[in-house]
């Protein structure tokens, strides 16, 4: 026989379920490029670029072909500018700033192998707030850092976001998303 609190338990994970499913809410969708974008080049303009890296693994992820002949006609996900930059939010009785805005912005635009703008040039910006005491200069490089690459991870990841919904307007078919097929008019009858 069951407890009480477990029945109790039971019926908010039910009540939790049902609520869920009654606002709408589901999961999000793959990335999944259409088989005619393949294959895929990202550039930037620093080679080593960790987010250039981090934007070619996921696509790949995704199912496109890497490109590998720079010669070869491909689909281009091109990073024209990534900035950083670190805004003092507040300061001390002294005059020190102790706490600052981590920002991160990149323009990015996706290209077709035949010339044509899939994803229009756009910007991302995203920001995160941090305390760095002047007298802990170790402790704040440190999570400076870690902001930044935490940064990086969901810059990857907004940009795919923006590439995925502009495939989904422009390629419904390829997302499992297509409209359904008109119905068929009746014939006249003569």
């Amino acid at each position: 026989m069951r407890t009480l609190p477990t029945l109790v338990r039971v019926a908010v994970l039910l009540a939790l379920v049902a609520l869920c499913s009654a606002c709408g809410f589901h999961l999000r969708n793959a990335l999944v490029l259409p088989a005619e974008l393949n294959p895929v080049r990202v550039v930037a303009p620093d080679p080593y670029s960790p987010l250039a890296e981090s934007l070619a693994d996921a696509m790949t992820r995704a199912g496109a072909q890497p490109a590998t002949d720079p010669a070869q006609p491909s689909t281009t996900l091109q990073v024209l500018s990534e900035r950083w930059g670190d805004t003092p939010i507040s300061i001390d009785e002294k005059g020190r700033a102790q706490e600052f805005s981590l920002r991160y912005a990149v323009i990015f635009t996706l290209v077709d192998p035949a010339g044509n703008v899939v994803v229009p040039q756009q910007a991302v910006e995203l920001s995160r707030d941090y305390v760095a005491p002047p007298t802990d200069a170790v402790g704040a490089t440190s999570e400076r850092e870690l902001l930044a690459k935490e940064l990086r991870r969901e810059m990857s990841t907004a940009i795919l976001r923006r590439v995925g919904a502009a495939l989904n307007v422009t390629h419904p078919e390829d997302r499992g998303n297509a409209p359904a097929p008109a119905a068929a008019a009746p014939a006249p009858q003569s």
